[in-house]
This record gives C-alpha cells, sequence and structure tokens, in this order.
C-alpha cells in the first residue's frame, strides 16, 4: 500500500466557471468546468490514480485489486465505496434540488440516497444559497409554487462566507447561489430531483428535465431545526466524519496521526503546498519512494485503513474525512 494521489473526473454542466482550472490546477480543455469529483468510485466519475504502480488505474480498480480490506472495518456496513467528495465552482445559479433518502432512492433508483455537507472555500460580494424553507409548508402549496414560480419566495436564503459550513440531509431542499466554490462530502451518489431551474436551456437548446413528483415524494418541508451536525468535527453523520487541519509552517508545521484500520482517510488539500509521508515502513507503507508524496493547493490524496502513522507537513487548510463506527 501507498499514498494516493488521485486524479478526478471533470463535469461540464453549463453553471459552471474557470476557477478550478485556473486556481486549482484542474487539467480540463472545455470552456467552463463546474465540478471536480476528487474521490469517486461512481460509474458515473470514477476518479483515476496518478503515481505509483496502480497510476492510470481507477480507485474502483484498485480497490478490487486490493480487496475492500484497504477500506476499514467501518465500511464493511455499505455495499459500495461509502463517499464522493467534490470541489464545485458555482459561476451561475444552481437549479433548486433534493436528494432522496437511502430507502427510497435504492427502491427508485438502483442506488444510494444522498446526505452530503458543503465547506465554502471562497465567495464573491453578496453570495447566497437556498437551504431548507422559510416556514412550515404544505404538499399542495411547495406544488403550487414549483407551478406559479414562486417557489424562492418561500426559501431560506442564507448570505455565505469563506469558511461557513452546511449540513444538507437527505430531504432537504437546497441550492447552491453563484459565485460560490465550495468543497461537497457527500454520499456516494449521483441521484438529484430538480424542482425549479430558472427556465433555463441545456447546451442541446431544451429545457432540463425536473422531477416534481419525485421532489414532492421525498422533500422536508420543515424549516432547518439545526445546522451544526458534529461538533467538535466540521460534519459527522453515519456516512462519513469531516475534520479540518491548518498549517502556517511557522508555529505549526506538522501534524502527525495515525490511520488504523478502522477506516481509509482522504486527505483533500484547500490551500498550501507540503508533503504527506508514512512514518511506520513496515506497517502498511510500499516502497520508499511510495510513502512520501508531496501535495499542493486542489490536491485529492488517499491513504488506505492500516497504513499507520503519517504526517503531514508544510503550510495547508486540509480537509480530512474518514468513516466512523
Amino acid at each position: 500500500m501507498s499514498i494516493l494521489k488521485l486524479k478526478p473526473a471533470c463535469k461540464d454542466y453549463l453553471w459552471g466557471g474557470r476557477r478550478l482550472v485556473e486556481e486549482y490546477g484542474k487539467e480540463y480543455v472545455g470552456e467552463t468546468l463546474a465540478e471536480t469529483w476528487e474521490l469517486s468510485c461512481h460509474p458515473d466519475g470514477p476518479s483515476v490514480i496518478f503515481n505509483g504502480k496502480y497510476a492510470g488505474k481507477t480507485l474502483e480498480e484498485y480497490i478490487e485489486k486490493e480487496g475492500r480490506g484497504i477500506l476499514g472495518t467501518h465500511c464493511r456496513r455499505f455495499r459500495e465505496f461509502p463517499v464522493l467528495i467534490k470541489f464545485i465552482d458555482a459561476n451561475k445559479d444552481l437549479s433548486i434540488q433534493v436528494h432522496p433518502d437511502n430507502r427510497f432512492a435504492l427502491k427508485n433508483e438502483g442506488q444510494y440516497g444522498k446526505t452530503e455537507m458543503w465547506y465554502v472555500m471562497d465567495t464573491e460580494p453578496g453570495a447566497f444559497l437556498y437551504y431548507g424553507f422559510k416556514k412550515e409548508i404544505s404538499r399542495e402549496e411547495f406544488r403550487r409554487r414549483i407551478n406559479d414560480n414562486t417557489l424562492t419566495e418561500v426559501l431560506n436564503s442564507v448570505s455565505v462566507k469563506k469558511g461557513d459550513t452546511f449540513f444538507i440531509e437527505a430531504g432537504t431542499i437546497h441550492a447552491i447561489g453563484k459565485g460560490i466554490l465550495l468543497a461537497e462530502i457527500q454520499q456516494n451518489s449521483n441521484v438529484t430531483y430538480r424542482v425549479y431551474d430558472y427556465g433555463r436551456v441545456g447546451n442541446d437548446g431544451k429545457k432540463r428535465e425536473l422531477h416534481i413528483e419525485k421532489a414532492l415524494a421525498v422533500a422536508g418541508r420543515l424549516p432547518i431545526q439545526n445546522r451544526d451536525h458534529g461538533y467538535p468535527h466540521v460534519a459527522d453523520c453515519d456516512y462519513f466524519t469531516v475534520d479540518q487541519l491548518f498549517l502556517d509552517g511557522k508555529f505549526m508545521r506538522s501534524m502527525t496521526g495515525v490511520v488504523s484500520g478502522d477506516s481509509f482517510l482522504s486527505l483533500l488539500f484547500l490551500e498550501g503546498s507540503g508533503m504527506v509521508s508514512c512514518l511506520d515502513e513496515k506497517e502498511g507503507c510500499g516502497a520508499e519512494e511510495d510513502r512520501h508524496t508531496a501535495f499542493r493547493k486542489g490536491d485529492s490524496l488517499f491513504l488506505p485503513a492500516g497504513t499507520g502513522r503519517y504526517e503531514i507537513s508544510g503550510t495547508c487548510h486540509v480537509l480530512l474525512t474518514t468513516i466512523r463506527n
């Protein structure tokens, strides 16, 4: 086993921008880059290993070769890889949407539902997002407001700034507004029910599909009761636990930790540069060249369960994702 650096799958949705290419060094030749799927085993966009003997293989192929033990004992309860981690650049407003829970999604879509969290990396002045309802509404009012284009009048509009976090439980209506750059950690699912799309058309000149009946079936129509999920973690739920680390290169130059057999560790670097090193040569890491991996802003690294002690050194802001018991 070794520290894996991952190359993302790229998505060119019509609302995307250029920041992920110009500021985060993502390799992409199209005009707009909306999302990069940084840690993904989803068939709609698998991430690919960049370094080591598995370079060029997908993360899913690596897991199949090495065995599911590298995911950790806490992942045994999942039939598939549990999470999907993204960068999202909203140059325009995203559609208003909702995600189903596991029961509804498995029955109707053949895959898991989607609970997710957002970490806001940067915003333009005046940026906001929609997060739940202002007040409780009936199913009939929900349908009526979709049909007469007044849904936004009852949505909870939240101004955002760098460092804000949001936990979006399945069933929560939401939308990312233009001018927001964020990291998203979510269940391994690509099920989204689009409720309202501002009348936009796609590249084919047609309006994008709405999923009103399914959205009505799964959406909670109450205001958000609690934004804090998992303190002191950034987020914590059955599907993922997210923490963050800041190293300033002066007072805090390095951090050591342990990747036990319980869970893999995902490192998503929002800022900075430096090195990640395996410290236990006999307990998980492979050849010497595989035990030290340089990182820069925008990189995604994967440390298999059982890697043992590791060190992050340099200057950085990083999100650390694991799976808890």
